[in-house]
């Protein structure tokens, strides 16, 4: 128990994100929510914002400042900024006579490779953390939404993020299935950017898809087809122009990334063993994540596998929750145990 009495004092847990990164704080839950964005100076390279003062500056950013996203699929891409940003909320949290080098438990995608865990590991040591746990996202996600994951029964988790879609059945503490594709909500903003451009000749930012997402999008047809109007550059003319889009317009324009979504839980499915499949279709498929708040998503994938499908209590915080608890309980010590980080 000394082992837990340790980490119970020092442990943070953090869900670096594509799109947000929040860090739990034992006692007091999830503490911080940021975008995972830095604003820096092209003159001298050095970080002026991070977070969501730099997210406002995305498409809207006065010369000489550059809005930079570090963290693209789910993985560092930008490791000099990834530093910066993960050290800068840290500090946030942990605050002057705050915790001392914490213990760190930061989600990963299950399909990270080796030197994308070295980079994580690198930005957290840069944060000052002493020891470094790297649990997959979706075992964080499954703890976080309290599924029974130690128990010998099938418990089926799909996290949609900003970068990644991470589908996993996990049983007695281990993920005995597992998918990770890089198509998530980054992509389905993408795909309402690429539908304007295409059928109505409109060049918008990611921020004006985000808030069409955010306002219209949904995953499968409803009576409501309701209209926005939206603002943007035409590519005829290139002056600025306002179109009317529906409802039904934006759930087309995601059909693509969302069918490979779904298509994902299906092939999840497909390798499950029976006993464990069982147990899904009789429990159901949670859904977490950002993701897991686009309207009728639960709906699309259990029209298509047939299987219960429920968007958990608190779906943008359930990997840090999960994270959070791995440090914390003593449930989840094999867990927790078997991601701590070791450089081979």
């Amino acid at each position: 128990m000394a082992f837990f009495k340790n980490i119970f004092w020092h442990g943070i847990g953090i869900d670096l994100g594509t799109a947000n990164t929040l860090i739990y704080v034992p006692d007091k839950g999830p503490v911080l929510r940021e975008p995972s964005v830095v604003a820096v100076d092209e003159n001298t390279n050095m970080v002026r914002w991070v977070g969501e003062e730099a997210r406002a500056m995305i498409g809207r950013t006065p010369q000489g400042i550059k809005a930079i996203r570090p963290l693209k699929d789910g993985v560092i891409a930008d490791l000099d900024h990834a530093k910066i940003m993960l050290k800068r909320f840290v500090e946030r949290v942990t605050g002057a006579g705050g915790i001392k080098n914490p213990d760190m438990a930061i989600g990963v995608p299950s399909g990270v490779t080796s030197v994308e865990r070295i980079a994580i590991k690198s930005a957290a040591e840069n944060a000052r953390a002493s020891q470094i746990y790297l649990p997959e996202e979706p075992m964080a996600a499954a703890i976080g939404a309290n599924l029974p994951v130690t128990e010998p029964t099938g418990s089926m988790i799909v996290d949609i993020g900003g970068g990644t879609t991470e589908v996993a059945v996990i049983s007695l503490s281990g993920i005995v299935v597992n998918e990770s594709i890089r198509v998530a909500g980054d992509e389905l903003s993408e795909a309402i950017i690429l539908y304007l451009k295409k059928v109505h000749s409109l060049a918008i930012g990611e921020r004006t898809a985000e808030e069409i997402k955010f306002r219209l999008g949904s995953a499968y047809k409803t009576a409501d087809n309701e209209r926005l109007d939206v603002r943007g550059l035409s590519l005829l003319n290139h002056v600025p122009r306002t179109i009317t889009i529906s409802r039904g317009e934006v759930r087309e324009a995601m059909q693509d990334p969302l069918k490979i979504i779904v298509d994902a839980v299906k092939r999840t499915l497909e390798r499950t063993p029976p006993e464990l499949a069982a147990d899904i279709f009789s429990r159901g498929i949670v859904i977490t994540g950002g993701g897991a708040l686009l309207s009728g998503l639960d709906e699309l994938i259990s029209h298509e596998t047939e299987v219960p499908v429920f968007v958990a209590d608190d779906p943008l915080s359930s990997v840090a929750i999960g994270t959070g608890k791995m440090l914390t309980d003593p449930t989840y010590r094999r867990v927790l145990e078997q991601c701590l980080f070791r450089k081979s």
